[in-house]
């Protein structure tokens, strides 16, 4: 490893530009496929130098881009994302919607294809202790408080996502590669929030098509009645925000956070306040789409349902009701925006389908048999499946978004 590119380099450089000293540092994890690592840093100040305080250091230094892998650009798309996240759009958050503190950072792309980002963070357990366990299954108290956050996040850009400038949403990967080439800088969040909506899985969607065993690869990959097109198809392009031209989700877009699961938040001891962090994937779409990943692999299930024997086809019940109301009623009063009831309980309907065509192609985890039993109800409804149709061209469904 080059000497730039040690961490202790790099955490030092940053530190020292906010008047910081390291003392020392220790790995808390590698980043994916080895493109780098987080590193948790205990610094002191000139002015204090008794006083030891920590800081997190996130350092991406990542093989060169491969114009025809789209896994890879993902990864290297992200990390700008979450870049441009923490040092644009975090300050103008409020203080009730805790997330690190951006500290400083680098951003560099070379003509050969590589490149090194790192992000000095505020440590968010100084503050919140509680970490969130990977497809662990929250307390109450913490699902409310973060539903609570999250329905406080997509309210407060609800009416701000519209000052992004269209021309810096970054597109699907390989688009994206195809528009900007290898140096891919300089760009804002995602046009498509997220990591799992269909333009970035085709891959993974034509498994299933070829997949017969698949209960899934009938009633989420055959085209529907009438069409050249399948409602995973369908649904995906009602979902997918645009650039330009109308779009059946104007006026309820917001930013969403993209990849929302227990891992990716702290909590207080009690569990009454929490802070996200991991914003990779964050973009433009439907909250509720936020929510579909949420109640599925965080959630715990004696609060979507009572019984605990899950019926092969489950409409909405009493539980998640409660919980859809409270982020509904709270999404409106922040965002201060109409939102008629029926038109979100379709916004989540679709999601879930959404949610459950990526999970059938890549693996079922989390709450997976009400995720499935939800499902089946809501393809047996022709008044849903009619209002999608409707509320979609499907003549420009396999062209661009853009």
């Amino acid at each position: 490893m080059s000497k730039e590119n040690r961490p202790d380099e790099v955490a030092s450089s940053l530190l020292a530009a906010n008047g910081l000293q390291l003392q020392s540092s220790e790995t808390i994890q590698s980043l994916w496929a080895g493109y780098g690592k987080i590193s948790r840093l205990f610094a002191t100040s000139k002015d204090s130098p008794g006083f030891v305080k920590s800081y997190i250091l996130k350092l991406v230094t990542p093989p060169p881009t491969k114009v025809d892998d789209e896994g890879h650009i993902r990864k290297i798309l992200s990390y700008q994302v979450e870049q441009y996240f923490y040092s644009h759009l975090a300050p103008q958050m409020p203080a009730s919607l805790p997330v690190a503190q951006y500290l400083g950072g680098i951003n560099d792309h070379r003509s050969d294809g590589t490149s090194r980002t790192a992000m000095l963070l505020s440590d968010l357990r100084e503050k919140y202790p509680v970490a969130g366990e990977k497809r662990h299954v929250l307390t109450q108290t913490q699902t409310f408080t973060a539903l609570d956050w999250l329905s406080g996040f997509h309210g407060f850009w609800w009416p701000k996502v519209k000052d992004i400038d269209p021309t810096s949403l970054v597109l699907p990967p390989l688009q994206e590669v195809q528009r900007a080439g290898r140096d891919a800088a300089n760009k804002a969040v995602w046009l498509n929030g997220g990591y799992t909506y269909l333009a970035t899985r085709r891959k993974e969607y034509e498994s299933l098509v070829k997949d017969y065993e698949n209960e899934w690869n009938d009633p989420l990959t055959e085209w529907v009645d009438g069409e050249d097109v399948s409602i995973s198809e369908i649904a995906a392009a009602f979902l997918s925000p645009k650039t330009s031209g109308w779009t059946p989700i104007e006026g309820y877009q917001t930013l969403i956070h993209g990849d929302v699961k227990s891992e990716n938040l702290f909590t207080s001891t009690s569990g009454e306040e929490v802070a996200f962090y991991d914003f990779q994937y964050t973009g433009i779409g439907l909250g509720v789409c936020d929510l579909a990943k949420f109640f599925t692999c965080s959630v715990p299930l004696s609060m979507l349902i009572q019984d605990q024997h899950i019926p092969r086809e489950l409409s909405m019940q009493d539980g998640e009701k409660q919980l859809l109301q409270r982020y509904w009623t709270r999404l409106k009063e922040v965002g201060e925006h109409d939102y008629d009831w029926s038109i979100f309980v379709r916004h989540w309907e679709t999601a879930l389908v959404d949610w459950l065509r990526f999970q059938a192609s890549w693996g079922f985890w989390g709450n997976t048999e009400w995720l499935e039993a939800r499902v089946r109800s809501i393809l047996k409804d022709q008044e849903w499946k009619d209002s999608l149709i409707r509320n979609v061209d499907k003549a420009n469904i396999n062209k661009s978004a853009i």
